[in-house]
Order: C-alpha cells, then structure tokens, then sequence
C-alpha cells in the first residue's frame, strides 16, 4: 500500500472567527468535497455540506432532520458551496448565525474527494459518487429500494467506516465500523451504545467494490435519497480504530502510524456517551485538546481527555467517553504527518 506522506493535501482542519456576513472561508489548501462546520463558541448545531448533493445543501450530525437548503430553510444560512481553497458561507432568511455569528469561533473540517462525479453501477442500485481512491474517501449518493441491496462506493479498497444518512426523511444517522462489522450499528446523531441489528448493512462486510444495506428506513426507505460517506484505511493517512478502555488516568494508547490531526472516538459498550471530535488545531497541544461531539449542538469543552502524540493518541483520563475500564470503543483517525515518510524520515513531533 502506498504511503501518504503530505496529508493535508486531502484532509484539513480549518479555524475562523465569524463576522456576520456571506463569505469565503479559505485556508484549506484544496477545494473540499465534504465541509463539516461547528460553532464552538455556543450551542448551535453541525452543518455538513457536500459537492454530490449539491449547492445550500446541509445536513446536521447532532438531528436526525432531512437536509435543508439553508438559504430558503433557515434563518442563519450555512454552508453554500465549496470553493477552489474552502467553501462558501451563504445567508438564509435572515442573517448568516448559523456558521458565521459575529465573533464567534468556529472550527471547520475538510476532505478532498474527486471533485467530480462518477456513475457508479458496481452495485444493484446505481449510485452517484466523488471518490478519492489515493486517500481512500467517498461521497455516495443513492435512492433506496426498499428491500436488500449492494451500493457501489468507488473505493476499489473495502471501506473500514461508512456513515450513512437518509436525506429525504428524519431519521438518525447509521455508522458502520469494521470492528463492529455489520450485525452491530452506532447512530452519529445519539449516544446509545452499539445495536445488534441485520437490517442496516444486510448482515453482508462491504466489499472492495460496494457496501450492502437492507429493509432499513434509515439506510434503504424505498424512493428515498441517500448519502454515505465511506473510508477505506490508508497509510500515513487514516486509521478505523478500535481499543478497550483501561480506566487509568495513564490510560489507552491508539497506534496509528501518524501524528493525528483530527480523532473521532465512541464508546459502544455503555449507551449515555458522546462521540467525541479532537483535533490538532484546537489548541492543537497536550493539555488543551479541546472536544466537541457529533451528537450535541454545545459549544466546545475544554476539560482534556487525550495526549495527540507522534504515532497515535494516549487517554488521560477515567472519563467513560474514552477510558472507562473494560468498555469498548471505536473510531477513525486522519494524519497531519506520518511518523516515518515513504522515503524513512522520520517526521518531527511537537
């Protein structure tokens, strides 16, 4: 498997402070074909855009409530399209505080797909998809069936994580992780521990070629539009991880391979737990790693609960979030730099 040895070339965290008006956010160092926002000054909820579904398109991580054009939906606008090096703010009915309140501070996650669309017919359903096969990301767009079905996801590498989300309909969305394999599902949107379910992902491992869903409404309602976001583990880039939690404040360390530049982590054993996001740029140092959760519109928390080391993550604390003992936990983690290089360089940790 080749190496990633430039990471940000398709992964980016990018921080901004709001002003109150339509802008561009640049930064990112590429033109992002999934955009993920959140306030982390109050409570507001996830904006998610992306270029498959379309322009003023969003989702949000924390509500299982079909997308909304935020132009003609919401009072505060959103996320309107992206642009050559980040992506554009846009206004709704009234202002643009949804994304973009005045002095505020906002965190903003980015992922290159192809930046382009594909017909896919890998699967029974024909689907729609950016994807990037060196970083081993993909945006899927498809209409349910109703009843058991493959979906082709572009990868040519079997995806360790999909997230998937009904985009006509309310309902929460569903995650797939290899770790838990598709009898067991998470929900983005909750805190409950993991369910055993064949419904979801049809009891079938995606494939190198498509993912499966079965009779669920949340992953298959018949006529209803779709978008999974998929993720194959790529060198020097992401890891789909699992641990068990040791309840010590010298707690779990996670290998990646790389110094992480974004970590998002749940645990699957106790329901009343938050998917928690870290990440390099918030401070960005040990001690001050702040944390935000998919599942919650509250502003950041800045009580530390992991160290972001050269080669992976380590817990530093009891907290059941990350560390309770004996509890399971999954994630996936992108790279800000590999710890050794395609060419055996050693990379310089902070």
């Amino acid at each position: 498997m080749a190496q990633i040895n430039k990471p940000d070339e398709y992964f980016n965290t990018v921080l901004y402070t709001g002003n109150g008006s339509a802008r561009t956010i640049t930064g990112v160092g590429f033109q992002p074909d999934w955009v993920w926002v959140k306030d982390r000054s109050s409570t507001n909820y996830h904006y998610l855009y992306d270029s498959v579904r379309g322009n003023n398109l969003n989702l949000f991580s924390n509500d299982t409530s079909a997308e909304v054009n935020v132009t003609t939906g919401q009072n505060g606008g959103g996320i309107g399209s992206q642009a050559s090096d980040g992506f554009n703010i846009v206004s709704g009915l009234v202002n643009t505080n949804n994304v973009n309140t005045s002095g505020n501070l906002y965190a903003s996650w980015n992922w290159l797909g192809a930046n382009g669309t594909a017909s896919n017919t890998d699967g029974s359903i024909t689907s729609t998809v950016s994807a990037n096969t060196t970083s081993g990301f993909s945006i899927v767009s498809y209409t349910g069936s109703g009843s058991a079905a493959t979906i082709g996801h572009g990868l040519s590498t079997s995806p360790s994580m999909i997230l998937v989300k009904n985009r006509s309909t309310a309902y929460s969305w569903i995650v797939y992780h290899k770790s838990l394999g598709a009898t067991k599902n998470l929900y983005l949107d909750l805190t409950n521990a993991a369910d055993t379910s064949s419904i979801q992902f049809n009891d079938t491992e995606p494939t190198s070629s498509v993912f499966s869903v079965g009779t669920s409404l949340a992953t298959n309602k018949s006529g209803d539009n779709l978008i999974a976001y998929c993720f194959a583990e790529k060198k020097g880039f992401s890891k789909a991880f699992s641990y068990t939690g040791n309840g010590n404040a010298d707690g779990s360390f996670v290998f990646c391979e790389f110094r992480p530049a974004f970590i998002l982590v749940k645990n699957t054993s106790t329901a009343g737990t938050n998917w928690q996001i870290v990440d390099n740029k918030r401070l960005g140092y040990n001690g001050a790693n702040n944390r935000l959760y998919t599942d919650d519109a509250a502003a950041e928390s800045t009580t530390q609960t992991m160290d972001i080391l050269s080669n992976g993550f380590k817990m530093r604390t009891t907290n059941n979030l990350v560390n309770a003992s004996g509890s399971n936990y999954i994630g996936i983690a992108f790279a800000e730099n590999p710890f050794v290089t395609s060419t055996g360089i050693p990379t310089t940790a902070r």
